[in-house]
């Protein structure tokens, strides 16, 4: 192969430069990447994550972060979405283990530029990862993780958007390592324990490396950090006071008013309806038990749930992984590379609501025996305290495979087939929830028989089996008939199961090499094609089974119902990329290639698609590279986005009919509301789900920056990338929020959602997978490091990234300009359906030294301001989206989080034994508060740190 002695004298000293830097911590450092090869008397070609062309620079048109071995194991994580979120790129709402309502499977997914993790592309050694829990992944087995932060659908297909996150395993190790970790919150919560070994060897005809990985993580309570306890609430930016949810154990009820009157029950206002309470201590059995529901303000009788929460989901976690290569001859090698995980985890949320109505199933008869009020109860609810909280149980298993055959031939081609399995197997059981059906016979009619014996039903038409409840006092635990009226209630408790099963088989074979000879180099291609098949399947069991797809009704509550779902997507791809080498020291153009790339995927479920980028590499200088790439991206929609079934949703919401004017009597939204009308709940059901005629998303990525190493300044360099991504047909929901505004607004949707008869509130939003928006977004990555020169005192490396986020442009509704939001420096809640949190800055510094046996680093993580409650008022009164806002007008700012994280190490090299010790946000900054997202603790638990002060210890011994 052809290479001046420019291009090697610039390969070789990055090189040398990673080699000394490797301990820098996360830092954009560039590195071998994929494929290292063997090591020769010449510089090998190597292939970086961004493209398929085997190539000498290790610097392209693409930005790369890189975070190597030696970085991760001063982070004393166990995890790797412990260790990614942390990467200045990521943004927006993936999801973690401190997502509790809403999670508690224990994954970890990647969001680059905030695009979500839908959005994201995982690979492992080049292979796609098919479960995209980055915490499956055994940290252990990873010798470094490369960030493409750039769109790559030319190169790898289908959801490399936001950028690509490629894991490179270790090889050719010779030994046996092992470690053993311990960590602890400095409020004696969060313990962890993990241990990990790896033994490989390695010879002239290949290699092979085993390692298993073991850690379990212990649960941190809402109710044991200040942020997150009581749930909070921002009354129109006005006032902020303690309020969690409308079903309480002493009940919520709602009756006519005429008839609280009639009963003694005189409460404020004139609507049709009032909300009543038991008053505690009374048997609820007389009209005289009860009084006046206050339903907001100080010393509001709402429930407090967040005390049951958490704010770190317990896991246990155990990995295995095994690879090796074996040479067949001399230019054909077999290879393997296999990992598996189980993991075992759990979420606990506050005790069942029991909600009242004809979609619950539950409506209080007239006629039984604990009703005072002369009238049906079909609206309200009480909560069932004494009975626990609800669990959800989680085991999940994820492996996959990849083998086949590589080689070369003639001077520089390559080769490679092989073909990857991968599968997924979940089971969830939810414990708490009650058989629908048997609650509605106990809380219906009933009455006594001649025997004084409760019985359900009527005289000469008794349902069998059936005891009567007293569904408005299910505190009472100490007295015989409360005790009873418990026993009675828990004889209708079920646990909800379901599993779910999902593969993927790829089949792939890939060829570069170098074409013919130009007078700056030689043009080199790389070409090939994957065929890859997906399969889905997800069952409920019969009491989550839902029955009627129209309302999301099954014979349990609504947040344990589930459709079960099957299907298959396959696609067929072929691709072909070119490196041209333009000019080659000339005046003003040290070098200048381009990369050319194109990929053809025909799917199956929606036909074919074509994307391709332009990639452009010009060195004015040996020391300035200015780089840049176009690239068109897009989305296939998923098994579950085509043929997911339907899933119910208890959403958040705020009603813009919420204090109705007489003007707005009329609004579409608001049809059959009186004047003066307020909301009562803050929540109600909505349907997610399917559709099989979403089509792909599609967009362009645009990068374009430079990266500086001057010869004057040994040991530093210094990149800034500017960026812009925007997609349109993005496949999503409209969102129950966005369903209620448009109608208001526009008169747009109002057929998607119902109202309840009795109060008004809205009871009922259809919100199913559409193409419904575009997103666009930009900004800046800007990075530096600094190999400073050795002193008497040790050698010092520092590094800095960050990333500015100028825009992030949502159109909910795609070219409705009302519907418009820019998120850039905001957080939308992901607990009530919002993209997350969308800071403008995000940075990553450390700092790192050693001298001889020691050594130390010092990692400061920033995340910048945030504004959130991003309404506006409007001449109605009540605060909507207003056209082409800037997310966060007239609202609430957290300020800047910055997280401080020490690590000393010492090696014993006697018997090669290395101690850690660590402190993680050393400062113990906690959550900021954000006052009514307290489903997971009055926080943005997918961005801010919500444990606290934490210690760690790590013993590593190599053999």
């Amino acid at each position: 192969m052809r290479q001046n002695s420019n291009e090697l004298l610039r390969a070789v000293r990055y090189a040398l430069y990673v080699g000394t830097t490797a301990a820098v911590g996360l830092s954009a450092a560039p590195v071998f990447a994929q494929d290292a090869g063997e090591n020769t008397d010449k510089l090998e070609t190597i292939v970086v994550t961004g493209s398929r062309i085997r190539r000498v620079d290790l610097e392209t048109s693409s930005p790369v972060f890189v975070i190597d071995k030696s970085a991760i194991e001063k982070t004393g994580k166990v995890t790797i979405g412990d260790l990614l979120q942390e990467a200045p790129s990521i943004a927006g709402a993936a999801t973690n283990p401190s997502v509790n309502n809403g999670g508690g499977s224990g994954a970890a997914t990647v969001s680059l530029r905030g695009l979500g993790s839908q959005r994201t592309l995982l690979l492992l050694n080049g292979h796609r990862v098919f479960y995209n829990d980055v915490n499956s992944i055994p940290i252990n087995m990873v010798e470094r993780i490369e960030i493409l932060k750039d769109g790559a659908s030319a190169v790898y297909g289908s959801d490399a958007i936001g950028g690509v996150v490629n894991f490179i395993t270790r090889r050719d190790f010779q030994g046996l390592e092992a470690s053993f970790d311990y960590g602890v919150s400095d409020r004696d919560d969060g313990e962890r324990k993990g241990v990990s070994m790896t033994l490989g060897h390695a010879s002239d005809r290949g290699s092979v490396v085993v390692g298993m990985t073991y850690n379990r993580q212990r649960q941190v309570g809402a109710g044991e950090r200040e942020f997150s306890s009581p749930a909070l609430y921002n009354y129109r930016n006005t006032s902020i006071f303690a309020l969690g949810s409308g079903s309480v154990p002493n009940g919520r009820l709602v009756i006519p008013r005429s008839r609280a009157v009639a009963l003694g029950i005189n409460c404020p206002g004139t609507s049709a309806t009032v909300n009543v309470t038991r008053i505690s201590g009374t048997r609820g059995t007389a009209a005289t038990d009860y009084r006046c529901y206050v339903a907001s303000g100080a010393n509001n009788d709402s429930y407090d749930y967040s005390p049951y929460n958490l704010e770190l989901t317990p896991t246990e976690r155990a990995g295995l992984f095994a690879a090796g290569n074996y040479r067949i001859t001399d230019n054909v090698e077999a290879y393997v590379e296999a990992f598996t995980n189980k993991t075992r985890s759990k979420f606990v949320i506050a005790p069942l609501p029991l909600i009242l109505g004809i979609n619950s199933g539950a409506i209080v008869s007239a006629d039984s025996i604990y009703n005072p009020f002369g009238v049906n109860v079909s609206s309200g609810g009480t909560r069932t305290v004494l009975a626990g909280n609800r669990e959800g149980r989680f085991s999940t298993q994820a492996d996959q495979i990849s083998t086949g055959l590589r080689g070369s031939f003639g001077d520089t081609w390559q080769w490679d087939a092989g073909i990857t399995w991968a599968r997924t197997d979940q089971t969830r059981s939810s414990s708490g929830y009650y058989y629908k059906p048997g609650l509605a016979a106990a809380v219906g009619p009933s009455f006594y028989d001649a025997d004084g014996v409760a019985r359900c039903g009527r005289p000469g038409a008794v349902i069998a089996g059936c005891v009567p409840i007293n569904i408005f006092n299910v505190t009472d635990g100490t007295s015989p008939e409360g005790r009873a009226n418990l026993e009675a209630l828990q004889a209708l408790a079920i646990t909800p199961f379901a599993h779910s099963y999902a593969t993927e088989k790829t089949a792939q074979f890939n060829l570069t090499g170098e074409l013919f000879e130009l007078p700056a180099g030689a043009v080199s291609l790389a070409l090939g094609g994957e065929y890859r098949k997906d399969y889905q399947y997800f069952q409920p069991d019969f009491a989550s089974l839902i029955t009627n797809p129209n309302t999301g009704e099954c014979l349990t509550s609504t947040d344990a119902c589930a459709s079960p779902n099957s299907g298959e997507l396959s696609v067929k791809e072929v691709y072909a990329e070119f490196f041209i080498p333009v000019l080659r020291d000339v005046f003003l153009a040290k070098s200048l290639n381009f990369t050319l790339g194109s990929r053809y995927s025909d799917y199956s479920a929606f036909g074919d698609t074509t994307n391709s980028k332009l990639g452009l590499e010009w060195r004015p200088i040996d020391d300035l590279l200015i780089r840049g790439t176009i690239a068109e991206v897009f989305r296939s929609p998923t098994i579950s986005d085509l043929y997911g079934g339907i899933t119910p949703s208890a959403d958040t919401y705020r009603d813009p009919c919420d204090n109705l004017s007489a003007a707005d009597v009329n609004n579409p939204a608001c049809q059959g509301l009186q004047p003066g009308f307020q909301q009562l709940t803050q929540q109600t059901q909505s349907l997610q789900g399917s559709n099989v005629n979403v089509l792909p998303e599609q967009g362009k990525s645009f990068t374009w920056g430079f990266v500086y190493d001057p010869n004057w300044l040994e040991g530093f360099s210094t990149s800034v990338d500017v960026w812009r991504i925007y997609l349109t047909d993005t496949i999503g929901a409209l969102g129950t929020q966005n369903i209620l505004d448009q109608c208001f607004i526009n008169g747009n949707y109002c057929n998607l959602f119902t109202r309840e008869a009795q109060t008004g509130d809205v009871n009922f939003v259809n919100n199913t997978t559409q193409n419904v928006g575009r997103i666009d977004t930009s900004g800046i990555d800007i990075g530096f490091k600094y190999r400073l020169p050795e002193t008497a005192w040790g050698n010092f490396r520092a590094s800095l990234d960050a990333t500015y986020l100028q825009k992030y442009n949502v159109q909910s509704i795609q070219g409705v300009i009302e519907t418009q939001i820019n998120y850039a420096g905001s957080y939308q809640s992901s607990s009530t359906g919002g993209n997350g949190n969308f800071a403008r800055w995000r940075a990553l510094a450390a700092l790192n030294w050693n001298l001889g046996a020691f050594d130390a680093s010092w990692r400061v993580r920033y995340i910048g301001p945030s504004r959130f409650g991003d309404t506006i008022s409007t001449p109605s009164g009540y605060n909507v989206i207003a056209p082409v806002i800037d997310a966060g007008h007239n609202s609430f700012r957290t300020g800047a989080y910055t997280y401080h994280n020490l690590q000393l190490g010492y090696n014993i090299e006697p018997i090669n034994t290395h101690v850690e010790l660590g402190i993680d946000n050393v400062f113990d900054k906690q959550a900021p508060v954000l006052w009514q997202y307290g489903f997971n603790g009055n926080t943005d638990e997918r961005t801010y740190d919500t444990v606290g002060r934490y210690f760690w210890a790590r013993v590593g011994v190599k053999f």
